[in-house]
């Protein structure tokens, strides 16, 4: 069998980041087979400029909302950017199956292999059966008015079902946020069986505390808007959104947090005591932040608290493009003392972790099948920057 052999500036296991003398071997599927010294690499070696990685690992996304790329103007703050998606998100079914192919195909060439997708419908079904790339599918629920549980509940159970029938392993329902499921959705969600990988949209605007704390700021408005009379049911905890609600999630092993931009050490002091029944993680969507609310996350403190942290993109209603490498810029740019082997591993291996998806992707270890992707225009440390660029070569 013939062997396809690489060697970058740099070589990221998807743990370590070598220098150029090491060379990646694969078979011609793209198996690893292993990292050899370039003295024992042997003849036909690739050269290649920049970092060669495993494949990246996206996990937040929101595919059926490609078709809103460039609709929603940024920096609204969220209850506005929420407000316009339900506003603008119709559009004819051939018109989003285009944006859906599109926005995968961008991901392929841009080097992610697996995509954590919210779905609130199953628009995206027919495309993710190409089988282009490994998903893991979180069909989403809303409903912030007790007497709709039971119905939206039902809605939401159909679309999990026509995911779980073609995605046994990787299919979850899970709650859309704090502020827009009631206490009785989230316990018919947490009451089903075989929802061991959650996620839930968390603390990415200030008015999202306010309103558990205090029941002031936008989300008054929010429901105010939509015609939900929220004052015949609503009382505030007293305590943060993420408080309030992490009670109401305690069946799934993993719970994916995702945004985070306004979550404080309080809160992770609250996580810590879950941790040996729960496993939580961060999910940083930077680019959508600074679309939305124009602010990063506290991704220092996630660091100081040794917190588990992943990457995503977001949607394009809220981003300009699905790129990994461009979150991974982002964070650079803004973060320059954490090292790029800390962001290459939430890039790759966490992420595939994340998804219950280690045991092929993530990594260069030997019999895993994990894409190759190469990252160039380092500059001459061997940073990233605001021209790096990410191709899928394998």
């Amino acid at each position: 069998m013939a062997y396809q052999k690489f060697r970058g500036d740099y070589l990221f296991t998807g743990t370590e980041l070598l220098d150029n003398n090491h060379v990646l071997v694969t078979n011609e599927e793209g198996v690893i087979k292993d990292i050899a010294p370039i003295k024992e690499a042997g003849d036909n070696v690739q050269k290649l400029e920049g970092i060669i990685s495993p494949g990246f690992i996206n996990c937040h996304c929101h595919l059926e909302l490609s078709h809103m790329k460039g609709l929603i103007p940024e920096h609204t703050g969220l209850v506005p950017f929420i407000l316009s998606i339900l506003k603008q998100r119709h559009a004819t079914e051939e018109e989003i199956f285009a944006a859906i192919q599109s926005a995968e195909n961008e991901m392929l060439q841009g080097g992610i292999v697996a995509v954590g997708d919210i779905s609130n419908n199953a628009l995206s079904f027919n495309q993710k059966l190409q089988n282009n790339l490994h998903y893991h599918n979180f069909i989403e629920v809303s409903g912030f008015s007790p007497a709709i549980a039971q119905p939206r509940f039902e809605t939401a159970l159909d679309v999990y079902n026509t995911f779980k029938v073609r995605f046994p392993t990787h299919t979850s329902l899970v709650p859309h946020a704090p502020y827009s499921v009631s206490k009785e959705l989230f316990g018919l969600i947490d009451s089903m069986d075989g929802n061991a990988l959650s996620s839930i949209h968390n603390q990415e605007t200030p008015d999202e505390n306010e309103f558990f704390l205090t029941g002031n700021g936008q989300f008054n408005l929010l429901y105010e808007t939509i015609g939900v009379d929220i004052k015949s049911f609503y009382k505030p905890s007293g305590k943060t959104s993420l408080q309030t609600v992490l009670p109401l999630i305690s069946n799934p092993k993993k719970l994916l947090l995702v945004h985070d931009t306004f979550t404080s050490q309080a809160d992770i002091d609250v996580l810590k005591a879950l941790s040996p029944i729960q496993q939580t993680i961060f999910c940083l969507c930077v680019n959508a932040n600074l679309y939305i609310e124009n602010k990063l996350p506290p991704i220092d403190l996630f660091i100081q608290n040794d917190c588990d942290i992943v990457l995503g993109t977001d949607s394009l209603a809220s981003n300009h493009q699905l790129s990994i490498v461009s979150e991974m810029i982002t964070i650079a740019q803004n973060f320059p003392h954490i090292h790029l082997q800390s962001i290459l591993q939430w890039a790759t291996i966490n992420g595939a972790k994340a998804l219950g998806m280690d045991n092929k992707l993530g990594s260069f270890k030997v019999g895993k099948k994990p894409g190759i992707v190469n990252i160039t225009n380092l500059d001459n440390e061997g940073k990233l920057t605001k021209d790096s660029k990410a191709q899928r070569i394998l």
